[in-house]
């Protein structure tokens, strides 16, 4: 089988892992995005909407109804809400972007609500994405970037399996000043021996 190669849209699909439903974000997803993504801890690595400006309910259901959708759309990648399936409780995001089609490459990004952390959700949800774009995809290339002083988004990346490959100097632009980012990559062969994580 070859790789794509021409930009196209992902398959909207449903993942799940041992705990989690991954799925298109919806309506009944606003509120619980716009409380996510106000937490300082978030805000603090992750700049949303951009640095210097402050996440609104607007900002939350411009997300879930127009730009998740619309990054599927244009072949940039694909956004998926994390569920608790157990409990149907909104978890937080995970997603493919900066998807380039003819070299086959693609970033993972994620991020969690607090009520969601420190039970490895978010690896759980990386490596799910990951794998599907390896193995059921055909990419060759799954990167995941992180704040060198991101510890615990770094230690999502390492528990996954990514590869670290270096240091991407003053890259990110936060609320106040700049970061350096940790670059870690996934490729097909460091699959080999492993079992999907995603279904």
């Amino acid at each position: 089988m070859t790789p794509p190669h021409e930009p196209r849209t992902m398959p909207l699909v449903v993942l799940h892992t041992d705990r989690l439903t991954l799925r298109a974000h919806t309506r009944d997803d606003i509120d619980a995005v716009h409380h996510a993504a106000t937490d300082p801890e978030l805000q603090r690595w992750l700049p949303l909407p951009r640095p210097g400006k402050p996440y609104t309910r607007a900002d939350a259901e411009h997300w879930c109804l127009v730009a998740a959708p619309e990054s599927r759309a244009a072949g940039d990648g694909q956004q998926w809400a994390i569920v608790d399936t157990a409990t149907g409780g909104y978890c937080g995001a995970v997603g493919l972007t900066r998807t380039m089609w003819r070299a086959a490459t693609t970033e993972v990004g994620y991020w969690l609500a607090p009520a969601a952390r420190g039970r490895g959700l978010a690896t759980e949800a990386a490596v799910a994405v990951a794998h599907w774009a390896l193995r059921d995809q055909r990419f060759q290339r799954v990167e995941l970037k992180a704040a060198t002083g991101n510890t615990a988004s770094r230690r999502v990346a390492e528990k996954a399996g990514f590869v670290y490959e270096g240091t991407e100097r003053n890259a990110m632009p936060l609320h106040r000043g700049r970061a350096d980012l940790a670059v870690y990559s996934l490729i097909p062969a460091d699959l080999a021996g492993l079992t999907p994580a995603a279904g």
